[in-house]
């Protein structure tokens, strides 16, 4: 198991932590704040309005859960969508939400935003769905952690990114001595981001398979990593969180 430490002894003095304006030189970035994460947005090309809820309870879609993840660009698009961790009865409300974050579809996000610039980010939601006297309810949170979830709270969990200070670039399959044939593999890590962004510690929890390198790569991919910190109350807060990493045999 790896264990990644950063001294906490010296932290960023941020003037303005919150979602207001700040008076900064140049007149493109004036407007932005200093942190926000992605986000889904509002109104009628929002995710949680595209999703079909109708047509999922027509089809026969009961209650269900599924996590999913996927980069936003600085333009809001979306990009390079993974689905997983679905309840066993989640596959119509897994498929409708690929759909609509389909390239097809065109999706949009509100982008991140790290020091009142416009950044790449991977954003982590969970998508709820279940039929409360006849009628759907359903809900989109911006975090996978089970207790945040079980409250329903507006938790919005550390989301990496690229660019300006974050010498992160994605997430890269093992090399080749790692894994001689390819195969799919997993690896959930512990991070510890502080009210900055900044990383404070990094743990690999668990690979799937073992000891073909899964939980290296995720962990050096990472560990380069500047992230948008985790929001409670619309105010970047320090998060103890678990991120999952998922590889395909042809890469992630």
């Amino acid at each position: 198991m790896r264990i990644f430490g950063i001294s906490a002894a010296v932290l960023l003095s941020i003037v303005d932590l919150g979602w207001s304006q700040v008076d900064v030189p140049s007149s493109q970035t004036a407007k932005l704040p200093m942190y926000r994460p992605a986000l889904l947005g509002t109104g009628p090309d929002s995710l949680i309005n595209r999703i079909d809820t109708a047509g999922l309870i027509k089809q026969g879609q009961k209650d269900a859960a599924i996590m999913f993840s996927c980069s936003v660009e600085k333009d809001g698009t979306v990009a390079s969508v993974s689905t997983y961790r679905g309840t066993p009865d989640s596959k119509l409300l897994e498929q409708e939400i690929l759909k609509k974050l389909s390239a097809a579809a065109n999706p949009k996000f509100i982008p991140a935003i790290y020091n009142h610039m416009l950044v790449d980010a991977i954003y982590y939601g969970t998508v709820t769905f279940g039929i409360v006297n006849d009628k759907p309810r359903l809900r989109i949170f911006s975090n996978q952690e089970r207790e945040e979830l079980k409250k329903e709270s507006d938790f919005i969990g550390p989301q990496p990114f690229w660019g300006g200070d974050s010498r992160f670039n994605g997430f890269h399959y093992p090399s080749a001595r790692s894994v001689p044939v390819q195969v799919d593999g997993a690896a959930e890590l512990e991070v510890k981001v502080d009210a900055t962004g900044s990383l404070r510690d990094l743990q690999v929890l668990s690979e799937q398979p073992p000891f073909l390198g899964f939980g290296d790569a995720a962990f050096d991919d990472l560990s380069k990593a500047k992230f948008i910190p985790a929001f409670r109350d619309g105010k970047p807060v320090a998060s103890n969180v678990k991120i999952p990493v998922y590889y395909k045999e042809k890469g992630f």
